[in-house]
């Protein structure tokens, strides 16, 4: 070795030298870069991870977000959908029940301007009685038999005849209802004799209804089904027109 010019003292020194030089540099740098390293080394993968797991959540977030969302729509639009037609209902329901008051209204109105109407001509025929009555007196000069007089009125307007109703006599009749149409309103009296003519000459079942009708001038419209019975003045008068052409 001295013949190569090495020093084996100071070889060995200088071999122990690096050997504590390598421990020092393994045991106070090497490993501590080592285990930062692979410190980091394991933080990037776990933030990779959190950071999987974190678009994970918030697709699955977003997926129910989505899904609730559509619920809520779903039952947004039923609400509406129902509330929609629980408005219509009521508001049918209202228009009905107020078409119902109105038809009553009306209904109610016409009864009462007929009632008046009838009321207002019951008492026009007793004044076209006593002009009637007046006229024949002034006509022939003397004084009339009064009571006579209103009997031929009363069967004028009524066409009830010694207790009868002459335009029924002879004539089979058959129907559900009736309905007889005089010129001024009948007396309580007159009705009970068409409606017991009437009940006999159609069945006991018919109802008969009174209407009141200027035009008719005189005497009775009587229809018991399809069948009309006219014996009012108005048609008497028509028919006498159409001969004399």
């Amino acid at each position: 070795m001295d013949k190569l010019g090495i020093n084996l003292g100071f070889l060995l020194f200088q071999i122990f030298n690096f050997a504590v030089l390598v421990i020092l540099l393994y045991t106070f740098a090497y490993k501590p870069i080592v285990n930062m390293l692979e410190k980091r080394k394991q933080k990037i993968v776990q933030t990779d991870e959190d950071a999987r797991v974190a678009a994970e959540a918030r697709a699955n977030a977003e997926q129910e977000a989505n899904k609730i969302r559509s619920e809520a729509q779903g039952k947004a639009a039923q609400i509406v959908s129902e509330a929609s037609a629980r408005a219509e209902k009521v508001v049918a329901e209202f228009r009905a029940e107020a078409d119902k008051e109105i038809a009553k209204t009306r209904e109610a109105a016409r009864t009462e301007i007929a009632e008046e109407r009838n009321r207002m001509l019951s008492d026009l025929r007793g004044q076209v009685a006593a002009l009637a009555i007046a006229a024949a007196q002034k006509l022939i000069g003397e004084a009339l038999d009064e009571k006579r007089q209103h009997a031929l009125l009363d069967e004028f307007f009524s066409g009830v005849k010694a207790g009868k109703v002459v335009v029924l006599e002879g004539e089979a009749l058959a129907g559900a209802s009736a309905e007889v149409t005089s010129a001024l309103p009948l007396t309580a009296a007159e009705q009970s004799v068409l409606k017991k003519d009437l009940l006999a000459k159609a069945g006991a079942q018919t109802t008969v209804a009174f209407r009141v009708d200027p035009a008719v001038l005189g005497g009775l419209v009587i229809r018991v089904g399809d069948k009309v019975l006219d014996a009012s003045v108005a048609s008497k008068l028509e028919g006498l027109r159409q001969s004399l052409k």
